[in-house]
């Protein structure tokens, strides 16, 4: 395994992920153990932010103190993992100012943006759409943990809006709830999902190799190494994602869970 992972709260003492650079450390660890080889740190961001100069500035020179922390950690003694910067952008405002690159995934044309109070906000494919129409394109962030999606078919249309998704590959093992599993496998077998991530917060085991034989298992190691280890590679380098096939996975009791929780 060579796993890439683009959302994550590893930077310490910026958010509620790394308190300390011990916390960091221990993170850094956690993720080699599992076969992660590079990562972005998002930690989170408020989107309103960007439309004052002062705030902006002052939240992002946070950021950097704790983001020179975690490259001199990973530089002494984590040489083997890349790692990059960027945000988990939160979209409290329509219209959020990208143009900082330290907003953005290692710089690039992607960016991570989650909705506010982990509820889908009105005319969410709206806002998706007009941000896809910009210079830069967004990445949901699991998009099976909000609140209000009672169905895949509004997870589609912000697919078709222009938003790129990642679900959390903790989701894939019940630890946000049933409902999160049930529409993240509903996901997976619709040919939805562009990228699988942790979402790690330096707490306990990010279990990225758990849910990578999760992937393996119920789709094959393609689909495993294409949502976890090509496709966010991939997103490093500016491009985009490869399409991923429908799950059809032989094993019928997964999807008897989903439409049990569907009903």
């Amino acid at each position: 395994m060579s796993i890439v992972d683009f959302h994550n709260h590893l930077i310490p003492s910026v958010d509620d992920g790394a308190q300390t650079v011990e916390d960091a450390r221990q993170g850094v660890a956690a993720f080699v153990a599992d076969g992660v080889t590079a990562f972005v740190a998002t930690p989170h961001f408020e989107g309103g932010l960007t439309q004052d100069r002062d705030l902006l500035r002052n939240r992002l020179g946070e950021i950097d103190e704790g983001w020179a922390e975690l490259e001199t950690l990973c530089r002494t003694q984590f040489p083997q993992v890349r790692i990059f910067r960027g945000v988990e952008l939160l979209l409290d405002v329509p219209e959020p100012d990208l143009s900082d690159e330290r907003l953005r995934l290692n710089g690039g044309q992607y960016f991570l943006v989650e909705f506010p109070f982990m509820a889908v906000p009105p005319h969410a494919a709206h806002a998706l759409r007009a941000l896809s129409s910009g210079p830069y394109r967004p990445v949901l962030a699991h998009p099976e943990r909000y609140q209000g999606v009672v169905s895949t078919d509004a997870v589609a249309q912000w697919k078709e809006a222009g938003a790129l998704l990642q679900v959390n590959g903790g989701s894939l093992l019940g630890r946000f709830g049933n409902r999160a599993r049930g529409v993240a496998f509903e996901l997976l077998h619709r040919g939805l999902v562009d990228y699988v991530c942790s979402d790690y917060h330096a707490r306990g085991e990010p279990m990225a190799a758990a849910y990578y034989d999760v992937l393996v298992q119920s789709g094959g190691p393609e689909l495993a190494r294409t949502l976890m280890e090509t496709n966010p590679g991939r997103l490093l380098q500016g491009e985009a994602p490869l399409p991923v096939a429908p799950l059809r996975s032989a094993n019928r009791s997964v999807w008897q869970r989903v439409s049990r929780i569907f009903r």
